[in-house]
């Protein structure tokens, strides 16, 4: 005897229910429409509120003021000589990120969307079996499932016990030492804070610079900070094998500047970037198309090569942000439920790097607008010669303003310093609006503040480009 699979039929059903998977169901729910949302992770939130930006930017400041606490001499009272305690830091960072995660819980429970706590793979184009069987069915699709850790063809990786961020942001004692494997956002962050809780660290970096797609200056200027604060950063390297020796430590055999050189570690910190989670799905069977990077192809409005089926947030690329995420997901909700949105755009980007000095940046920098053949002009004034930074020992990093030759309008900027994560939405406004320097140099910058900094180089760009205004 034949039984039946339960079945349930729906206008629209998101897979994964993250940052860009709730956004695209609220989206799809205000339209009034049945919508479910199938999700298999143990705990719900998705990467940012669960493993990513929220508990590593918590553990980051807490370092950042235990670093700060140890130079107290430099501000005027008795040397603290404070220790991180792990376990409390883990405490607070737990206790933070239960709000955040059991709020989202209740956003994805509240009855809105037909939740489903399970993994699923398409049928066909039109259903997804889940893992008891049951079917479900829907017109409309948007896969949301997010990144993990990714393996590069790095000699011997697959074969020894690296750590990943999971681990570093979970610690409750401090290792004595840390090699990380790579230097970008993720690598940089945590390199970082594993020194100033305690760690001597060694970070390996393929390319000449860390932080490789940020301008070459802001590199070099948190690259100096680094160092500064005794962290070895050897970039040109190339692995040549990573070796267990025992149970606890691995060998890191590498070439350095043309020389051999190797290293053993009972702490290797694996961040060399994550992939696309992309399989399991039976996408293949489908024809969906994915980019080089592994990444689903998809056009301006999150659709992929199978009309119906759309993508958003990290499975989807080309940016890993949560902002873009929750855009993607909303556009894609609209689209396919017959709305007309605006098309994604990342002219006017914005990104952060919360390193100490941070890193900003805002629409296009100079390397993207010589590539379109825009004429433009660029402007800089440095953080140790400006007053707010000087006075609160800040006195690492740049800001730069690039605009239109002919216009004046605010087409990029950069920001390398204290704070530089929010000092950067001043010209996140201004690129947005298409503002002039001419504008921004007529509104009121209060003194001392970090942000009047960003009048030097706009003053020098408005009287080059509009003379006598």
């Amino acid at each position: 005897m034949t039984t039946m699979k339960k079945q349930h039929i729906f206008d629209l059903i998101v897979i994964g229910g993250g940052s860009a998977g709730y956004a695209s169901a609220r989206t799809a729910h205000e339209q009034n429409v049945k919508v479910a949302v199938v999700d298999n992770a143990k705990e719900l939130g998705g990467l940012c509120i669960l493993r990513g930006c929220m508990p590593s930017k918590t553990l980051l400041y807490s370092a950042e003021i235990l670093h700060l606490a140890n130079r107290g001499e430099t501000f005027g009272f008795d040397q603290a000589n404070l220790g991180s305690d792990m376990e409390k830091m883990q405490q607070r960072k737990k206790e933070i990120i239960a709000e955040f995660a059991d709020y989202r819980t209740e956003q994805l429970e509240d009855g809105r969307f037909t939740l489903f706590r399970s993994k699923a793979k398409f049928l066909d184009s039109t259903t997804l079996e889940l893992t008891d069987g049951t079917l479900l069915k829907a017109g409309k699709f948007i896969i949301s499932t997010g990144s993990t850790i990714g393996m590069p063809p790095v000699p011997g990786l697959d074969a020894v016990n690296f750590k990943t961020s999971d681990e570093v942001l979970s610690l409750t004692q401090v290792p004595e030492e840390v090699v990380v494997l790579g230097g970008g956002i993720v690598a940089c962050e945590l390199a970082q804070f594993l020194s100033r809780v305690g760690s001597r660290v060694t970070l390996l970096q393929r390319s000449e610079y860390i932080l490789r797609e940020f301008p070459e200056k802001a590199s070099v200027c948190v690259r100096k900070k680094f160092e500064d604060e005794g962290i070895i950063v050897n970039t040109g390297v190339s692995i040549k094998e990573l070796v267990q020796i025992d149970q606890e430590s691995i060998r890191v055999d590498y070439l350095h500047q043309g020389n051999s050189k190797s290293q053993k570690t009972r702490f290797l910190f694996h961040a060399l970037g994550r992939k696309p989670v992309t399989d399991e799905l039976n996408l293949q069977m489908l024809g969906v198309e994915l980019e080089k990077s592994g990444h689903f192809k998809t056009n301006s409005f999150q659709q992929t090569s199978i009309p119906h089926i759309y993508a958003a947030g990290d499975c989807a690329g080309p940016h890993e942000i949560v902002h873009i995420a929750i855009r993607q997901g909303e556009t894609a909700a609209s689209h396919a439920l017959g709305q007309s949105p605006a098309a994604l755009s990342y002219d006017h980007l914005l990104g952060v790097v919360f390193t100490d000095p941070q890193v900003a940046t805002v629409g296009l920098l100079p390397m993207e607008l010589e590539k379109r053949g825009i004429e433009f002009l660029s402007a800089d004034y440095p953080f140790d010669d400006h007053g707010k930074s000087i006075l609160m020992e800040a006195k690492h990093g740049y800001v730069e303003v690039h605009a239109e030759k002919k216009t004046g309008v605010v087409l990029g900027a950069e920001c390398v310093g204290k704070d530089a994560g929010e000092l950067i939405h001043a010209l996140s406004i201004a690129v947005s609006l298409k503002a002039t320097v001419l504008q921004l140099a007529k509104a009121d910058w209060y003194h001392p503040t970090l942000s009047e900094i960003w009048t030097y180089p706009i003053e020098d760009l408005a009287e080059e480009i509009f003379p006598g205004a």
